[in-house]
């Protein structure tokens, strides 16, 4: 007798994952985090540093950390991986592969590793090989160019049809944050246009995160797990 193949699980739909303003003063933004934290689904917060001393980096970071994680979401610095610890932080997003093995032997176990900046595939596949949590794709660099929206859901479709770790998707607009929600992205991170909404960074993110799980069901026909 034939057995019958295993159902295949529901693909959950992609999270929200939040990147804080480039600013030294985070008064406006740890104020804020409570409420949008709880307003929409976040995975994951990424607080991203003015140029500092390493002192006044993890003091800021400190004064994040505990908002966050009372939230049930994950705090990781923008770099700086070596002050992770230090701050309390649950890991650190770096950009390219040529900090990758240092940033492995100071994180892991215990801290996440996300890694951004990887221009080529074969940068992609070498992050993902050697034990990167998450490939990120879509990030402006240090010009403030980025691929066309088209080249980046591309990109997050090749991966996340071929690699088991999670990939993650730079929205830079509303209609980015929809897009990539159908590409199979684990995890979309939004930011700037969140915190610029003139009706407030919290209707902001909640109608990030309505867009992504209705182009997410519209594409794949299922709803979200828990």
């Amino acid at each position: 007798m034939a057995t019958k193949p295993k159902p295949v699980p529901p693909r959950p739909a992609p999270r929200l994952y939040l990147a804080t303003p480039t600013v030294a003063d985070l008064s406006g933004v740890t104020a804020a985090l409570p409420d949008l934290l709880t307003a929409a689904d976040v995975a994951a917060v990424l607080l991203k540093f003015a140029p500092a001393d390493e002192r006044s980096m993890i003091q800021r970071a400190k004064s994040i950390v505990p908002i966050v994680q009372k939230a049930g979401a994950a705090l990781l610095l923008d770099g700086h991986f070596e002050l992770a610890a230090r701050a309390g932080a649950d890991g650190a997003n770096i950009s390219g592969v040529d900090d990758l093995e240092d940033a492995l032997s100071t994180l892991k176990p215990d801290r996440i590793l996300g890694i951004g900046g990887l221009h080529t595939r074969h940068d992609a596949m070498l992050a993902g090989e050697a034990g990167a949590d998450y490939v990120l794709f879509g990030e402006p660099d240090a010009k403030g160019e980025r691929p066309s929206s088209e080249a980046i859901f591309e990109r997050l479709q090749w991966w996340a049809e071929v690699f088991e770790p999670p990939c993650v998707g730079y929205a830079a607009t509303m209609d980015e944050a929809g897009l990539f929600a159908e590409s199979g992205a684990d995890f979309i991170l939004v930011g700037d246009f969140v915190w610029q909404d003139s009706r407030g960074s919290r209707a902001a993110l909640v109608e990030a995160g309505e867009i992504i799980q209705k182009h997410f069901d519209r594409k794949f026909g299922r709803t979200k797990v828990s």
